[in-house]
């Protein structure tokens, strides 16, 4: 399209007027003045300024507007649709927020049904330059034409972490994105199919449609891990949302200090939903019955309630269905409760004030808590795996004598603080927590390769919305934890949310059409009921596998042939080639980060653990010995995922080099 172009020109004025007019929405926020004698509310406008601000900051690198709407019905107006809202000094918008209502037809709206709309006008840009655009009209009895702009923004090379897809939703994502605050929804995605991106633009719609409720309550990312969350940290904030928290699973349990992961079979123990039984019997086993009489001195008087009637109380408050800790908190009131009827029934006329320092009188507080202990969640699982006598109580008829076994520590520590807990065990301390104490509800959470996830992290993770909704998002055939998922069904079970829609995304935007297909061949190995993925874009991509003497030695040489090509470079391999791989690339002299690495930096070359690869994606990837992958697992069926999962890491080209025979599922 030739730069001098009048339409191009005009557009280009508007993106400049635009630009003009955020910078001065901006400027104008931050010359407001705060004058509030309260110094709460002083911080309070303090924090919204600055929360504003960042809302309104502008890269010049990334595009205010990418597409633009003429309206032919109800009236004709034309809107263009960006990232956020922008409004000219009179206040008419120059910009509409793509999370508008009047923006849907951009995402969904076809020749079929053009929901009102004449023309759908799509930018291309270059580094924040509008170069292109292309216009659709909807009015035509024309068969569509496929958008070579959508294509290049979906192929684009990528660099560094990832980012929106705001300019890309495609009509059944935008269904997902824009459901309700109150649907809890499930999607079952494909490699490349943007599950990921549709969770995180969907927190990002919630956050638009349902401001005030969602920043009273709160919205949280939960990721796998820390390298994931690093990837996809800058697209909300891309999007003006910046108020969404973002967490792994392991934070969110973090009550004790987490000394890393246990056995895998143990682990797989502790994950187990029986476990949170176990330890509801537990936790409400504290709790005793009296075996002598209350009795308060109050003044020249003793006050008396029988050892049956204080039983009464216990019971009462033990069938009312409350956390440990609320009932624990009642039971001084319901004893002093009881002593007042008495006073009344002996002539006295007290009332509430009298109640209340009866409660807070020592001989009561005393005997609530010899009835109704402390309970410490770290030290009472302490208790359960050092105390078979005490495991065995609480776990007959849940857990078989060999699993209380499996559960007892060999060599105790001399105490619950001494511990190296797991992030399975830390799980555990977390479910007692909410035994004892409800865990406070979020509005909304959105999970993230939850197909990883035990029962009782489920079980944890739901709880942090137990009055709000969620996004879970994931893929079974990518489940590669010893305790994955089986189905989604019972992972909305455990996270509380049964009944909830599930959704299935198979059309691949990013991995290229041969690599899915290769992929594909592991599906009737590791998820055979799931519908294989396609892939949408017209490039085929790039795919070699090629039998190597030295496959690190090759893979090395080939991270150096592809390093003047735009985008991103992942040279995955089996965990334990990760140091053999470092020191490959250092003796070629090549500059690299190596996932995970507490230094883990931002480099156009990384290398990824099989481990880690899970959520991410390069432009290029050089995949290291599949056979290798394969056996790093614990069995065959999870080393199939976890190839899976590695080999569809590519958006552009993958090299599969190997010395070792490929698993059979790929010959042929």
């Amino acid at each position: 399209m030739p730069p001098d172009d009048p339409i191009l020109h005009a557009e280009k004025t508007y993106l400049s007027t635009s630009r003009a007019a955020l910078a001065r929405m901006r400027e104008k926020t931050g010359s407001l003045e705060i004058a509030s004698a309260d110094r709460v509310n002083t911080e309070f406008l303090k924090a919204a300024i600055w929360r504003r601000m960042k809302e309104l900051e502008d890269d010049p690198d990334v595009p205010l507007f990418f597409g633009r709407l003429d309206y032919l019905q109800p009236a004709r107006e034309t809107f263009h649709i960006g990232r956020r809202h922008v409004n000219d000094d009179a206040g008419e918008p120059l910009v509409v927020d793509w999370r508008a209502e009047i923006s849907v037809p951009f995402y969904r709206a076809s020749k079929t049904e053009p929901m009102g709309v004449g023309t759908r006008r799509r930018f291309g840009f270059t580094h924040g330059e509008m170069t292109a655009f292309e216009d659709e009209d909807l009015t035509s009895a024309a068969p569509e034409q496929h958008s070579n702009i959508l294509d290049a923004e979906i192929e684009r090379p990528r660099s560094g972490p990832m980012r929106d897809i705001v300019a890309t939703i495609q009509p059944e994502q935008d269904v997902i994105v824009r459901a309700g605050v109150e649907d809890t929804i499930c999607v079952q995605g494909a490699p490349g199919t943007g599950k990921t991106a549709v969770g995180l633009h969907r927190a990002a719609y919630l956050l638009y449609a349902y401001r005030d409720q969602l920043s009273r309550a709160g919205v949280l990312v939960v990721g796998p891990n820390a390298s994931f969350l690093r990837y996809i940290g800058d697209v909300l904030p891309a999007l003006g949302e910046i108020e969404a928290k973002q967490t792994t699973v392991e934070e969110l349990v973090a009550r004790v200090k987490i000394a890393g992961p246990g056995p895998a079979a143990l682990d797989v123990l502790k994950g187990d939903a029986r476990m949170a039984e176990v330890l509801h019997r537990a936790v409400w086993s504290q709790v005793q019955f009296p075996k002598e009489a209350l009795v308060v001195p109050r003044g020249s008087h003793r006050w008396r309630v029988a050892a049956y009637q204080a039983e009464e109380l216990v019971n009462e408050l033990r069938t009312r269905g409350v956390r440990y800790g609320a009932g624990r908190s009642m039971l001084p009131q319901r004893l002093a409760h009881a002593v007042l009827l008495r006073m009344e029934a002996a002539g006295d006329s007290p009332d509430d004030r009298v109640q209340d320092s009866v409660a807070r009188s020592r001989p009561v507080k005393q005997y609530a808590e010899a009835l109704w202990p402390l309970v410490d969640p770290a030290k009472l699982l302490f208790q359960l795996f050092t105390g078979a006598d005490l495991l065995a109580e609480h776990a007959s008829g849940i857990l078989t004598p060999h699993e209380q076994t499996m559960l007892l520590w060999e060599k105790a520590p001399r105490s619950a603080g001494a511990a190296k807990w797991s992030v399975a065990d830390a799980t555990l301390i977390d479910e007692i927590a909410d035994l004892v104490d409800r865990t406070p509800s979020l509005g909304h959470v959105v999970l993230d390769e939850a197909q990883d996830l035990s029962a009782m992290q489920l079980r944890a993770v739901g709880r942090r919305c137990s009055t709000g909704s969620m996004t879970v998002l994931g893929d079974i055939a990518q489940g590669t934890t010893p305790w994955a998922t089986p189905s989604w069904d019972e992972a909305l079970g455990h996270l509380g949310k049964s009944g909830a829609h599930t959704e299935e995304l198979t059309a691949g935007f990013r991995v290229p059409g041969q690599v899915i297909e290769y992929a594909a061949r592991l599906l009737p190995q590791i998820a055979p009921h799931l519908t294989p993925p396609t892939a949408v874009r017209r490039a085929r991509g790039e795919l070699t596998i090629t039998r190597v003497p030295e496959s690190l030695a090759a893979a090395v040489d080939t991270v150096g042939q592809v390093l003047d090509r735009p985008g991103s470079i992942g040279l995955i391999v089996p965990d334990a080639l990760v140091p053999a791989a470092r020191k490959a690339l250092q003796d070629k002299g090549l500059s690299f980060a190596v996932l995970g690495d507490e230094d883990d930096v931002d480099a156009h070359v990384d290398v990824v653990p099989a481990g880690l690869a899970k959520g991410l994606e390069f432009d290029h990837v050089v995949l290291v010995e599949p056979a290798g992958i394969v056996a790093g697992e614990a069995d065959e069926r999870t080393g199939l995922r976890r190839l899976y999962v590695c080999l569809t890491r590519a958006v552009t080209s993958l090299a599969v080099l190997h010395s070792e025979d490929l698993p059979r599922v790929l010959i042929g």
